[in-house]
């Protein structure tokens, strides 16, 4: 495939063999059995690899899929108010917010307005950007949104866990505990340790669309 194919169609249960060896693509499942193709990134060491998603450049039926899946597991805890990590978190959290039923969303973000306060913003990394500490924002004025609602709180991917932990942090020190928290992808289990770490509370929150594994690569160069 080419790197602008991916991301692009949701295939039928058991369009393609789910337990490998892989070569070029990952077919992550939905809980149905839908599956979607994901490019494989290497890491650097040369021997693991990553299923890798890219939601901003996924179509627009994929990410409908994604959100309707991730509404679904979230829609019993009657959650009143979805907010959205950047940067591609943004992405999913709007469209999850409609699916929800929701008028609108609350996005966090990077840069810094002349209106925010510091004392609202805490460190941001990112797995894809690690040379890059930022700082993640909320807008002061979207806090009447958040206090005392149900809030669930949204990014793209969980990966390494430290962007999702920096959303709980912005959180916490805006008085809101999240009832939720979503993602499309769940990128092996590295985040556990992560968010463990912030809370125990944390990790039995966490609903996920796809679910995929740390790939090894095998002799003959495929990854299983």
């Amino acid at each position: 495939m080419q790197p602008h194919e991916f991301w692009q169609e949701v295939h039928p249960p058991a369009s393609f063999p789910e337990y490998g060896p892989f070569s070029g693509f990952y077919p992550a499942g939905f809980a149905d059995g839908r599956q979607l193709r994901l490019p494989i990134r290497p890491l650097p060491d040369g021997r693991h690899a990553l299923a890798s998603l890219i939601i901003n450049q996924a179509s627009f039926a994929v990410v409908e899929a994604l959100a309707e899946d991730l509404a679904n597991r979230i829609a019993p805890l009657k959650p009143d108010v979805v907010v959205g990590l950047p940067t591609l978190g943004l992405t999913l959290a709007a469209a999850l917010a409609r699916h929800l039923g929701h008028t609108r969303y609350v996005p966090l973000g990077t840069s810094r307005k002349f209106w925010y306060e510091e004392g609202l913003s805490v460190p941001l990394s990112s797995i894809t950007t690690p040379e890059q500490v930022k700082r993640l924002y909320v807008d002061p004025r979207m806090l009447p949104l958040m206090e005392g609602r149900r809030v669930v709180l949204v990014d793209d991917v969980i990966s390494s866990g430290s962007s999702i932990v920096a959303g709980l942090g912005l959180m916490q020190a805006v008085g809101v505990l999240p009832v939720a928290i979503g993602a499309a992808m769940l990128q092996s289990e590295r985040w556990h340790a992560t968010l463990d770490a912030s809370g125990p509370e944390w990790r039995p929150l966490v609903q996920g669309v796809l679910k995929t594994p740390m790939l090894t690569k095998l002799a003959d160069g495929r990854w299983q």
